[in-house]
């Protein structure tokens, strides 16, 4: 049971790391251009970005961790636990790109954890 924990987590780890890494990488480049031509232009740019290619690496090793995770556990108790990467982005959002803290974020993030903590009984 525990690799199945492990899994899970190395889950979330690389969903996390993509997720953060894109926001950097993207908030490098500005924002999307109005025009079709360049916004085209601008996609492929951020494509051919290595850290960004990074990320879309990261989605995929994700999606290799839970796949091995689905062999150890139901979906309907292993999945509630992917919703500790919205926690983890917002924390790490908060720290690296200064987002800011609003009751209403904390009180959702609180009442996420609790989903957690309450669907985790159950197996």
């Amino acid at each position: 049971m525990m690799m199945g924990y492990f899994y899970i987590f190395s889950t979330i780890l690389f969903t996390v790391y993509g997720q953060l890494i894109l926001k950097w990488r993207i908030e490098k480049y500005g924002s999307l251009p109005e025009e079709l031509k360049d916004k085209i232009i601008f996609l492929f740019q951020l494509l051919l970005d290595p850290l960004i290619l990074s990320g879309f690496l990261s989605a995929f090793v994700a999606s290799i961790f839970w796949m091995a995770a689905m062999t150890k556990f139901n979906i309907s108790y292993a999945y509630p636990f992917m919703s500790l990467s919205f926690v983890l982005v917002f924390l790490l959002s908060v720290v690296m790109f200064g987002e800011p803290v609003t009751p209403q974020k904390v009180i959702g993030l609180g009442l996420i954890v609790l989903g957690i903590i309450v669907t985790s009984q159950s197996i």
